[in-house]
């Protein structure tokens, strides 16, 4: 009996090993992981023509600020929320007061010969920008006017500006130019210098050669820049070809010819959306459709009522605008500062088409239908009738119908004024010679949202806040808010204006336009952050990558 049991024993011992080693069994799975490689080249069609290669010489020529994105490098850039953050400076700090900013350079930023970026670059380039030679505005020359550049060393520099003005790191974005290869050249041969064909930047690419058909150039070829100080592109080189629109784009990449198209306009965004290997990507651009009042004009004295401006928004059907004129490429605005920047308060109340609540709203404020039959709303000899000065496209003078129809069915007259674009604002806006104005104020290429030239008090005459709107407190938002260099302080200003804003209605806010690129399936990492110009498109391309790497990964798990 005691050797059977110990033989038991060693059974039922042998039997929990097993069921241990079974337990604890364990399987090796691999898992395929791809990531992206470097390597391939991407191709895309340009809508215009090439004209020079520089930054100073770029600003009326979308296809050359696309190349020159990739090409050359701004001491400052911004992230997708309009951010600053540095690019050719390694670092940079600002006094309390924001009126000097010191600036480091990388130690590794080159040039695409090979050459070290220096302060004597930053400085050199200041002074063309202001300069005849260069094509920047006049405001922008007029500023740099103003401000002393120091050289601290070869990768230390500094700026003083006369007083706060937390715009001023937009201002650093441009691209900086070679001293060593342009400081011989004269400013009247600069436009028609060998550099603006063969340039040399400090960007992600360097430009490797033309590409010329019939003695024409209808494209080019960059070169991923292996001694780039950033992240290096995945994609080794990135070909520019030239359309003359948008369709010709579309129909070479129908071919095989490109890979991506610079812009889809509402005409061939049908034929975009229906191909399935082509991915449309939308980024908000810097502008924003309104309906201006003119406060200040006793003709139409009912618009300083806050009341009477609430029921043309509520009366104003803005959604049926974008859908029915602008093909869906836009967005509703609910505000003035633009959607996507860091400044922008989503919590303003959203107020949508009501023809009913408008009605209710002029009601009661005693506005009642015109005994002689026209259908417009008189209060006490006051009729509500008003003129509308509209550009003459088609696009707007549509626009202007559908909101003349919008408000005769609330019981507002509105009597059309179309002109030409120029005349709008030179004729009517800056004489302060008008009723209402269905306009488009562009904002400037740069993130900042600074709002003031609209909307300060200041500005109410001989400005551009041709609304002539006077409010104290919206003001002082403004003004605190463009001299403070911190950035969540900024942002609280902001909102505050934009509560005031909301409340005031000193106009009508109805879209913010949308800007289409088209690009190949095939290209992943592609990403199009609100835009302030469309060679922002390019803010991400360091990411962007054709070929994938298949990472062989292996997992050990438990078997049941």
């Amino acid at each position: 009996m005691k050797r059977l049991r110990w033989q038991i024993l060693v059974v039922a011992v042998t039997l929990v090993l097993v069921g241990i080693l079974l337990i604890s069994q364990k399987e090796i799975v691999t898992v395929i992981d791809s990531q992206p490689a470097q390597g391939g080249v991407y191709t895309e069609g340009l809508i215009g023509a090439m004209g020079r290669l520089n930054p100073l010489l770029d600003w009326n020529n979308s296809p050359d600020r696309d190349a020159d994105r990739l090409l050359y490098s701004g001491l400052m850039r911004f992230d997708s929320r309009g951010l600053p953050e540095p690019d050719l400076a390694e670092s940079w700090g600002a006094t309390e007061d924001g009126t000097i900013y010191n600036f480091t350079l990388r130690p590794n930023a080159l040039w695409h010969d090979g050459q070290p970026v220096t302060s004597d670059d930053v400085i050199f380039t200041v002074e063309l920008l202001k300069s005849p030679a260069s094509f920047f505005p006049q405001d922008v020359k007029a500023l740099w006017s103003r401000v002393e550049v120091i050289r601290l060393n070869d990768k230390n520099l500094q700026f003083k500006i006369q007083e706060p003005y937390a715009p001023f790191l937009d201002y650093l974005t441009f691209g900086v130019l070679p001293k060593h290869l342009l400081g011989g050249i004269a400013l009247d041969q600069l436009l028609n210098a060998e550099f603006n064909v063969k340039p040399v930047g400090s960007g992600p690419y360097q430009f490797d050669h033309l590409l010329v058909s019939g003695g024409q150039i209808n494209g080019m070829v960059l070169k991923r820049f292996d001694r780039y100080y950033g992240s290096r592109p995945f994609i080794d080189q990135v070909i520019f070809k030239y359309y003359p629109t948008s369709a010709a784009a579309l129909e070479a990449y129908a071919s095989g010819e490109v890979a991506g198209i610079s812009q889809i306009t509402t005409e061939t965004l049908p034929e975009a959306l229906a191909n399935r290997d082509l991915s449309v990507y939308t980024g908000r651009m810097p502008q924003m459709g309104f309906v201006l009042f003119n406060l200040k004009n006793p003709e139409v004295a009912f618009l300083q009522d806050v009341k009477v401006r609430q029921a043309l928004l509520l009366g104003l059907n803005r959604q049926r605008l974008i859908d029915l004129f602008l093909q869906g490429q836009a967005v509703p605005a609910h505000g003035p500062i633009l959607p996507g920047s860091w400044a922008y308060f989503d919590g303003v109340p959203r107020v949508e088409y009501d023809p009913d609540a408008a009605i209710a709203m002029l009601k009661q404020l005693g506005y009642a239908l015109a005994a002689d039959g026209s259908n417009v709303r008189v209060k006490e000899n006051m009729r509500l009738s008003l003129t509308l000065v509209h550009p003459d496209d088609p696009i707007h003078a549509q626009m202007a119908q559908s909101i003349q129809q919008n408000w005769a069915g609330i019981g507002v007259q509105v009597t059309l004024i179309p002109a030409p674009y120029d005349q709008v604002i030179n004729n009517y806006l800056t004489p302060r010679a008008y009723q209402a104005a269905l306009v488009e104020l562009a904002y400037p290429r740069t993130p900042d949202p600074d709002p003031y030239p609209f909307w300060h008090q200041a500005e109410a005459t001989g400005g551009q806040n041709y609304s002539q709107w006077d409010d104290r407190t919206a003001s002082e938002y403004l003004e605190q808010a463009r001299v403070t260099a911190d950035f969540g302080l900024r942002a609280r200003l902001y909102r505050n204006f934009q509560v005031v804003f909301s409340r005031e209605i000193p106009s009508l806010p109805l879209y913010v336009p949308v800007y289409s690129y088209a690009v190949d399936a095939n290209v992943r990492g592609v990403q199009l952050p609100p835009l302030f110009d469309p060679s922002d498109r390019f803010l991400f391309i360091t990411q962007w990558y054709l070929i994938t790497r298949r990472a062989l990964e292996q997992t050990v798990t438990p078997q049941p």
